[in-house]
């Protein structure tokens, strides 16, 4: 894995790891997914929107963890069938501004979909088999994929994000949310300027206002798109940070 050093201060600590696969929680992060259902029922709901097709209790599953034991969740959702995002999405129930997020995926059979949305507004995709601009870890329809950094089926992927929320001054946006990923320990993206949230209002928040350009001053939570197809979930903490007069920027 790679060395990376967060050069911000939290206001709680400096923050500094190794990135990628079975990282550990720093101190102040607040686990979100740890194999058990127990923190799936108290962390998680769905998130209710125009397309909003399933119900509570939350049906995705979970389910024996393929490679290193354990238990992980399951994006399976009878609501989803036919790949209609929107339908049965899960959100943190807590909302966020500016974070430091881990999170782990594998992807069991070929062309498996799903998604990272932050703050339930920018999707991080999770797309095996498609190395364009809507594929595996770009930043959707914005950034390049960094495909070469993918580990492949059936082996478990590692984002780790910094992310700053949109700034607003008198009700007006002077600056877009912005975003590092390092992706199985390798630099992805770095403080990258997010234009818009993509795929209309069943995507996520402000996903119908003005094509996608109407962001909101509002904070919002961790989702993950449930598509038709099984993606699994693990070891997922976040860490909530306030990055005013930063950029996103890890050092290594």
């Amino acid at each position: 894995m790679k060395r990376a050093l967060l050069i911000f201060t939290t206001g709680i600590s400096t923050l500094s790891a190794d990135l990628g696969v079975g990282l550990k929680p720093t101190a102040e992060a607040e686990m979100l997914l740890d194999g058990t259902r127990t923190i799936v029922d108290e962390k998680w709901t769905y998130w209710e929107g125009p397309r909003f097709a399933s119900s509570l209790p939350i049906k995705w599953k979970m389910a024996p963890d393929p490679e290193d034991g354990g238990f992980v969740l399951v994006t399976d959702d009878p609501a989803a069938a036919g790949g209609k995002y929107g339908t049965a999405d899960l959100v943190t129930k807590k909302k966020y501004r500016d974070f430091r997020l881990h999170i782990e995926f594998l992807i069991p059979d070929e062309g498996g979909n799903s998604g990272v949305y932050l703050q339930n507004r920018y999707e991080i995709q999770v797309l095996d088999g498609d190395k364009t601009k809507h594929g595996m870890g770009a930043i959707i329809n914005e950034s390049e994929s960094p495909y070469d950094l993918y580990n492949g089926l059936r082996k478990w992927n590692a984002y780790d994000i910094l992310f700053k929320a949109a700034r607003f001054e008198d009700g007006k946006l002077i600056e877009n949310a912005k975003v590092t990923i390092y992706f199985n320990g390798k630099l992805a993206h770095e403080d990258f300027s997010i234009m818009k949230v993509w795929g209309g209002p069943n995507s996520g928040l402000d996903g119908g206002n003005d094509g996608g350009k109407g962001i909101t001053d509002v904070p919002g939570g961790l989702k993950l798109q449930c598509e038709g197809h099984e993606v699994l979930y693990r070891n997922t903490w976040i860490q909530e940070v306030n990055l005013d007069g930063k950029d996103t920027k890890f050092t290594e």
